[in-house]
């Protein structure tokens, strides 16, 4: 964790100006550079920002994504009522108008996610074609791909109309790019690969054993249901996944004791995956919470200072959150239990004296917290912020582990206040 954390400070000084305020000014300006949406120079370019560099973050892409979505889910929507024959037969012709239009529209959509492959950061420096074709096999344009290939099948050879149904039914997956948790999941599967096969082995090897058992103690006692040992296998597979239709049940003493026997046992194997998937994702959102907490780490230039262990220490204390324009964060009198450090956006304290605007890589609420005081003043979000906070008995813990650091942000504050005094 520590050499992780080292890798990323190598990144993140580059951009982290000194820990006085004129640093933090330009440290809070090269944000906004390295943040903002690159100027687009060409055609290419600005259409690439739009479906995929803007990720719903600008108007342009965030309108794009939802047009896009709202397609997918008519379209499905379409292919599932045109099997209604009510339906079928009152908007039939609607319904064929609409595949047509959404799979012109995908189609535009995966040519323009072609053209603008060259663009991608990690396919920038390769030539055109390759940066194309290494695009085109990656799983979400493969998926692109497949949700338009039946139209276009179904046009060039006589394909079966129920199969031709199933295989629209894969743009669903095309909703699979707006999902985080998907994405996530898709990780935590493609991760823990050998894991879930070897429990899907150690399935298959427990169906072939009790399956082999039964059709040697049921074979004399039920010949059409234990016959052999794949009819004996349905049994097995029904038992084991603990669904246990009925249709088939041991009768012998020694049958039904293998029966009870198996049922254990299928409930401890299907446990396995379970478990494996659920760690699985657990590891897959703590490294994501360990990325974007460092990442907000890296914004404030009093914590992008601190050496690896101390961040793999301190990290965990922070709680980051992201909030909406115009969401208070501290009430007028509230209670100083915590101070704020401000990782991006702005947040305005609003006092009897007028207004006080944080922006990145500043903080607040310490004063109040370090005097066991309560805020003068609300801190209300001027702008979409995100927020690192730092509880009183979390800063009493960094007293004790890492009193430099603590000794620091006293000094800031006390110098802050300072200033503060002596121009009043």
């Amino acid at each position: 964790m520590q050499e992780l954390v080292s890798r990323v400070k190598e990144r993140g000084d580059q951009d982290t100006a000194g820990e006085t305020h004129d640093a933090g000014a330009s440290f809070g300006a090269s944000l906004r550079r390295l943040f903002n949406e690159p100027r687009a120079v060409t055609l290419r370019q600005k259409i690439y920002h739009v479906i995929e560099g803007g990720q719903g973050e600008t108007r342009a892409s965030h309108l794009f994504d939802l047009v896009i979505v709202a397609l997918i889910v008519l379209n499905v929507a379409a292919a599932i009522l045109e099997t209604v024959p009510s339906v079928r037969a009152q908007y039939g012709s609607l319904l064929s108008s609409f595949e047509v239009f959404t799979v012109a529209v995908f189609t535009i959509e995966y040519l323009l996610r072609l053209w603008t492959a060259v663009e991608v950061p990690l396919l920038s420096r390769m030539a055109g074609w390759k940066a194309r074709l290494t695009w085109a096999r990656s799983p979400a344009l493969i998926i692109d791909l497949l949700a338009i290939l039946p139209f276009y099948l179904s046009s060039i050879m006589s394909v079966d109309l129920g199969v031709l149904r199933v295989l629209r039914l894969l743009r669903f997956l095309k909703l699979s790019r707006y999902s985080p948790a998907m994405h996530t999941l898709i990780r935590v599967l493609h991760n823990e690969g050998r894991a879930l096969i070897g429990a899907c082995l150690l399935l298959f090897m427990a169906i072939l054993f009790s399956a082999t058992l039964m059709y040697h103690l049921e074979n004399a006692a039920q010949p059409d249901k234990f016959g052999s040992i794949p009819e004996a296998a349905w049994w097995s597979i029904a038992t084991l996944t603990t669904v246990g239709y009925g249709d088939v049940v041991p009768i012998t003493p020694l049958g039904r004791f293998v029966g009870g026997l198996t049922m254990v046992i299928g409930l401890s194997i299907l446990a396995l995956p379970v478990a494996i998937i659920s760690t699985g994702f657990a590891q897959e959102l703590q490294r994501r919470d360990f990325v974007v907490t460092w990442s907000m780490m890296s914004r404030v230039p009093i914590l992008s200072g601190l050496e690896a262990k101390q961040a793999v220490e301190i990290m965990p204390m922070l709680q980051a959150h992201n909030l909406p324009p115009n969401a208070e964060v501290v009430p007028n009198g509230g209670p100083g239990d915590a101070m704020y450090f401000v990782a991006s956006g702005k947040v305005d304290h609003l006092h009897a004296e007028g207004r006080t605007t944080y922006s990145a890589g500043e903080f607040f609420g310490a004063h109040a917290m370090l005097q066991n005081d309560v805020h003068l003043g609300s801190f209300v979000t001027a702008s979409k912020t995100r927020l690192l906070k730092l509880h009183k008995e979390d800063f009493h813990r960094i007293e004790i582990k890492h009193p430099n650091v603590a000794a620091h942000i006293r000094k800031i504050v006390e110098a802050g206040r300072a200033a503060k005094t002596a121009k009043s």
